[in-house]
Formats: C-alpha cells, structure tokens, sequence
C-alpha cells in the first residue's frame, strides 16, 4: 500500500483528497435523505419514489452540462453550482413543509440534482497534473478514487440513518447542503495551490464537445451496460433476502458487495502491472459478468455471501481503468466534462437495470434478472472488446 501514502504525501493531494470527499458526500446522502422526508411529509412511498427520481435524473442530466462550464470558465465555477444544489436541497424541505404538490417537489429535487458540483470529474482531470505522467501514481489515484465512491455510498446512508434517529429527516437534508457546499468551497481552494488545465473559453458553448473523440464515445456505451448489470443486483441481492425469509440480509449482502468492491480497488492500485491500461480494462469488463454469473446458483444466504464477493471483486478496478483511460482520450480541454459522460451513462444503466430487474423479480424470480444483468454486461464487454482500437490514441484538438 506505499503508493497510496505516496499519493497523499504529495504536496496537497491529501487535502484535495478530504475536501472532495466530503464535496461528494451528498450523492450518498440525498437520495435515502429525500425518499425518507418526503415519505414522511406526505405518506407515500409512490410520492417519495417519484421524488427521488427526479433528483437522480437531474444530477445525470446536469453533470456534462456542469463539466462543460467548468471547462469553459475554471473551477471557481464549482461554488455557485455547490449554492444551486444547496438551495435545491433546502427548498425541497420548505416545500414539504408547506405541503407543495408533488410536481413542485419533484422541480425542486431536480434542481438540487442538476446542481450537483461535479467535483469527482475535476479531480479525475487534475490526477495528471498533480502527479505527474508517473503510470504508476496515477493508477493508485484512480484506483483510490473508485474506492472513495464505495466508501461514500456506505457511509452516506449510515450518515441518514444517524441524523434520521436523532432528529429527521429534514436535518439529513440541511446537513447535505451544508457538508457540500462546504466541502466544495475547500476544495476549490485547493485547487488553487495546483497547476492544471487552462480554461478555454473559446471552445463552442454548444455541440457534441468530448463526445466528438471515438474513444470516449466508446466507453459512454460500455458504461451503460456496466451500469444495468451493478443495477440489477441492487434488486436482487433484496430480492433474494426477501425469498430467504430474512428481508435485512438485502442489507447485509449489499454492503459486502461494496465492501468487496473497494478492497479489490485498493489491491489494484497498489500493484500496478506493465500490462498495458487498454489491455487490463478489457479484462475487468469481461470479469463482471463471469463474476457475477455464480450469483445464479445460490441455494443459502452463506453462499450468496462468498458469491457477492466474487462479483464485487472487479467493480472498483473496472471504473478505475476506465476513468484513467478517459483521461487518455478525453480532446484538450474538455477533461471535466469527458468524465461526466461515462458517468451519466453508468447513473442510467443502473436505473434501467433496477427497473428491470425489479420487474423479473416480479415475475420470474430474482434468478431471471440476475441472468439478464450477466448477459447484458457480456454484451457490453463483447462490444468494447470489438472497439478496443478507439482507445489508443488521444484525439487531436
């Protein structure tokens, strides 16, 4: 583990390290934070899931958007995104407060998420930078960074559940604006003790911008694959508790799931290989659905748990290299709104795969979905696998 103490023992990165973390925590707060006061302010489930929804589609519709002004005008920008998604947070309270109709909570939600500050695509931009063209750091940066992700989202929802008990859950979400915002102001200030990429403002405000790069378009459509098959077993692991008898497993094997996950990250990056990057996330895309494909035989909850570890296993490396490969193929000056894009992606193949799977589950048995996400993400492999040239080369600027 000596390159990660490398990594933060380089001037600044450890602050840049903390206050990102903590600009990011909201993504693992809001969504339990809103389905839980929303719920409670007007009794229905079905309001709050709506709710929700519609944070979630702000915050991946948005994010290229923001990262294409960040782009444009630099990361000062971040802050009035951070106050955007601030006051979004907090009208969704007064609104509930004020017993608003649920189209004008569901306004207010997408607000919040549409101002999400896309600090995790800034950061991914500036690994680079900041370390330098050593291989060997900056695999141990993005593998680090895919691991903050799974730690956000563990301790995210522990966070809402504190709050929650203690006083509600419109603490959770005043408590989110603030640890954002504040974590996002630190982290722009930061960022002012490092070099990085010159904002370009005379880059079109509109078109297809990173997109224009056949490597990024290339890992979009890979990621949305990815995402259906991480989506699908977000159902099933419940809905194989539920079958079991014992509904709190879901929980249980959710979190050694992510668990899982995030040791394999750290192990990843700590031992970088010479195997070419293009090479090694050819492999991980490929182990996802061969690792998640035993989850089908499952015939106890201890099983299911030694099988939840295997199918973690390859999630963090896999979004590590395919966030270091981005940072190859991303055109000049379009980095922060590049690493939105596989993002947004990943965001909408797991909604798509939760709703899918939550239907076969329905229908057929959690055993049907999980096949449906294994063959999904064999499909999204084969399809990188055939693309695999487009990766090579950065595009001209």
């Amino acid at each position: 583990m000596s390159v990660y103490l490398e990594i933060l023992r380089t001037r600044g990165v450890a602050v840049l390290v903390v206050s990102t973390l903590l600009g990011r925590m909201p993504v693992g707060i809001n969504g339990l934070a809103v389905l839980l006061y929303v719920q409670g302010a007007t009794d229905s489930f079905g309001s709050a899931g709506l709710v929700a929804g519609a944070l979630a589609l702000g915050s991946a519709l948005g994010a290229p958007l923001q990262g294409r002004v960040v782009d444009r005008y630099g990361p000062t920008y971040l802050v009035p995104l951070a106050t955007v998604h601030a006051a979004g947070l907090l009208l969704v309270w007064a609104l509930g407060a004020a017993g608003a109709p649920i189209p004008a909570l569901a306004a207010a939600a997408a607000i919040a998420g549409g101002g999400t500050p896309p600090t995790s695509s800034v950061l991914r931009s500036r690994w680079p930078y900041v370390l330098g063209s050593n291989p060997r750091l900056l695999t141990g940066a993005y593998a680090l960074d895919s691991v903050m992700i799974e730690l956000i989202f563990v301790v995210g929802p522990l966070i809402v559940a504190a709050i929650v008990t203690a006083v509600g859950a419109q603490a959770a979400l005043a408590v989110s604006a603030a640890i954002g915002f504040g974590g996002t102001v630190a982290f722009v200030v930061a960022l002012r003790g490092h070099p990085g990429p010159e904002p370009d403002r005379r880059r079109p405000a509109f078109g297809i911008g990173p997109l224009a790069s056949p490597g990024l378009r290339t890992l979009v459509i890979a990621s949305l694959p990815v995402g259906f098959c991480l989506g699908t077993i977000e159902v099933v692991l419940p809905a194989f508790s539920a079958a079991e008898g014992d509904p709190a497993l879901g929980g249980v094997l959710l979190a050694v799931w992510c668990a899982a996950s995030g040791i394999s990250g750290l192990l990843y990056g700590a031992r970088p290989t010479r195997m070419p990057l293009t090479e090694q996330h050819l492999r991980f895309a490929a182990l996802l659905p061969l690792a998640s494909l035993p989850m089908v035989f499952a015939g106890s909850p201890a099983v299911m748990a030694a099988l939840v570890v295997i199918a973690g296993a390859p999630m963090a490396p896999l979004i590590a290299s395919r966030n270091q490969l981005v940072s190859d193929v991303a055109p000049q000056g379009t980095a922060a709104e590049a690493f939105t894009w596989p993002l947004t992606a990943l965001i909408t193949g797991i909604s798509l795969g939760v709703a899918v799977a939550g239907s076969l589950s329905e229908e057929s048995g959690w055993t049907a979905a999980m096949l449906a996400g294994v063959a999904v993400a064999g499909a999204g492999a084969v399809q990188i696998f055939l693309q695999r040239d487009r990766l090579e080369a950065r595009p001209a600027t």
